[in-house]
């Protein structure tokens, strides 16, 4: 049986004719295809039992799981200096968060008041690195020196720790 009788031959012998004329034609204008095979997506094709890589294994267990937000709010907290910058940083520390509302505690009320003055750029900044509508709200809690003691318990002469104007 020759190619003559054979559609099939004929029609894969009539393919090679057209793409030996195809690449002539592209050599003629300089548009070789090209000569390096494909490469294929990085890496062997894995089955379901085989071993993953670890960074893969924990994000697809976080995602599994449900604790992707608080691994980043926890990734956050952790970069806190990286974030805020080193001043802040070293007088306040973030404390909770819970419904879209940052606790941060403050070292002294001076502090408490500029991360108030600066909470709508806290808030852009935080939900630049959570995701946008992450973080709703920030909210301050200065120094827990508990209340001051009144009345008869007082040393007298004592001007306590309230007292700075010697």
């Amino acid at each position: 049986m020759s190619v003559d009788d054979n559609p099939t031959a004929r029609g894969a012998a009539m393919a090679r004719e057209k793409l030996a004329q195809a690449k002539a034609d592209a050599a003629k204008r300089g548009q070789l295809p090209r000569s390096e095979p494909r490469r294929r997506a990085a890496g062997p094709r894995r089955d379901a039992g085989d071993p993953q890589l670890f960074g893969r294994a924990i994000m697809d267990l976080l995602a599994t799981r449900g604790w992707e937000r608080s691994a980043a709010v926890g990734g956050v907290f952790g970069r806190w200096p990286e974030i805020v910058g080193g001043d802040l940083a070293a007088h306040t520390r973030p404390e909770s968060f819970e419904d879209g509302e940052v606790l941060i505690s403050a070292d002294s009320t001076a502090w408490a008041t500029q991360v108030r003055l600066l909470a709508r750029t806290l808030i852009r900044r935080l939900n630049e690195e959570l995701g946008d509508g992450t973080v709703k709200k920030v909210k301050v809690r200065g120094p827990q020196n508990g209340p001051r003691h009144t009345g008869g318990l007082r040393v007298t002469g004592s001007r306590g720790p309230g007292d700075t104007y010697g």
